[in-house]
């Protein structure tokens, strides 16, 4: 069983969750790759990808000592032991249905439900979330993300999902944030292995010049 801490360790080195959404299997191991050698160490492919469970199997096979790997857009609480038993060690959520993230502690896999709302954010964290992923991103400005963190709990990570992208980044951390699912800035289906690498770089360089700046 995984640590739930295990998610802390990684956004901690590196506080980007590299989403693939779309990603073939065939592709998924050399992206990944690709991914954790530029420095991203959360590697998430949505469930509603193509054959997912094969692509966490197969990038947990080719990067899981490396990085960490789950699957996001996870909406059952069965799902949660399909992810596990394809080597995933991760469960993010769109939603914050109690059941899955029960699921996930009881497999022993770190939940990050999604919420829109300070009432959503604490029924969340009630249930034991690990973390809060804020979606829709685009919607939850810094200033939102600020005010959410001015009544959750410090060690609570916050993390924009959807619509980030690098030149967002310090805005968002000064704020409180202390995570980012990067989606369509990063990957998207058709796009070579060697955009994804250097735009996997531009946003490693970003974060690490916000952090060294921020704190």
């Amino acid at each position: 069983m995984t640590d739930p801490s295990a998610l802390e360790a990684a956004l901690a080195r590196m506080p980007l969750i590299a989403i693939l959404r779309g990603v073939q299997p065939h592709e998924a191991a050399d992206i990944s790759a690709a991914l954790v050698d530029a420095g991203i160490v959360i590697v998430e492919v949505p469930l509603n990808s193509p054959r997912p469970l094969d692509s966490i199997a197969r990038i947990a096979a080719a990067v899981g000592a490396r990085a960490l790997v789950g699957a996001g857009t996870v909406l059952r609480g069965a799902q949660v032991d399909e992810v596990s038993d394809a080597g995933g060690r991760l469960i993010v959520m769109p939603h914050s249905d109690p059941m899955v993230i029960e699921a996930a502690h009881a497999a022993g896999l770190p939940a990050i439900p999604g919420i829109a709302t300070p009432t959503e954010a604490f029924a969340a964290l009630a249930r034991g979330a690990n973390a809060l992923k804020l979606f829709p991103g685009e919607l939850m400005t810094p200033a939102v993300v600020g005010a959410l963190r001015a009544v959750l709990p410090d060690a609570v990570p916050l993390i924009p999902t959807g619509g980030v992208e690098a030149a967002a980044l310090a805005g968002y951390w000064s704020a409180g944030a202390r995570g980012f699912g990067i989606g369509s800035a990063l990957y998207r289906p058709g796009r070579s292995i060697a955009e994804v690498a250097s735009r996997a770089r531009e946003l490693v360089s970003a974060m690490e010049t916000v952090r060294g700046g921020h704190g």
